[in-house]
C-alpha cells in the first residue's frame, strides 16, 4: 500500500477546507454597536455618574411604543436645557436614529416610526437639567 498518495489527498482536502472557512469569515459583515464604540468605553465613568444623577430624580422618563409612535414621557420636560434620544439597533447600525429633545410644557414628546424595521432597539436618553447631566436607557422591541 502506498500511503503517500493518501497523505497528499488529505493535505489538499484540509487546505481546501481551511480556504473555504477563511473565505466565509472574510465575507461576514461584523458591525460594532456604534462606530465610536471604543471612544465611548473610555468615558464609561462619566456615563455611570450620569446614571447615578438619574437615580436621584423624583420621576424617571418612560419610553414606550404604541402603534407606529415612540413616546417619551417625562414630568420635568419644562426644566430640560438640552437632550437627545438615541435608538440603536445592535444588529444593524444603519437603522440607528437620533432625535433631539426640547424643553416643553407638555409631559411627553412623540416620534413617528413608519420607516423602522421590527426588532430590538436600545433607547438611550441623555439630557442636561439644572447644570447636571442625566442618562437613562431602556430596551424596546418594535
Amino acid at each position: 500500500m502506498n500511503f503517500g498518495k493518501w497523505i497528499v489527498v488529505a493535505f489538499v482536502v484540509f487546505t481546501l477546507f481551511i480556504g473555504t472557512l477563511v473565505t466565509i469569515c472574510v465575507r461576514e459583515d461584523i458591525n460594532l454597536v456604534r462606530p465610536d464604540y471604543y471612544q465611548e468605553e473610555l468615558v464609561h465613568q462619566n456615563k455611570m455618574t450620569f446614571i447615578q444623577n438619574t437615580k436621584t430624580l423624583a420621576s424617571l422618563p418612560d419610553i414606550s411604543v404604541s402603534g407606529n409612535v415612540l413616546t417619551v414621557s417625562f414630568a420635568d420636560y419644562d426644566q430640560l436645557e438640552k437632550g437627545e434620544l438615541l435608538l440603536l439597533r445592535p444588529s444593524d447600525m444603519k437603522l440607528d436614529r437620533k432625535f433631539r429633545l426640547s424643553a416643553t410644557s407638555k409631559h411627553m414628546q412623540q416620534f413617528p416610526l413608519e420607516v423602522w424595521s421590527k426588532g430590538l432597539y436600545r433607547a438611550s436618553m441623555q439630557w442636561t437639567m439644572g447644570g447636571k447631566e442625566f442618562y437613562y436607557e431602556k430596551l424596546i422591541v418594535l
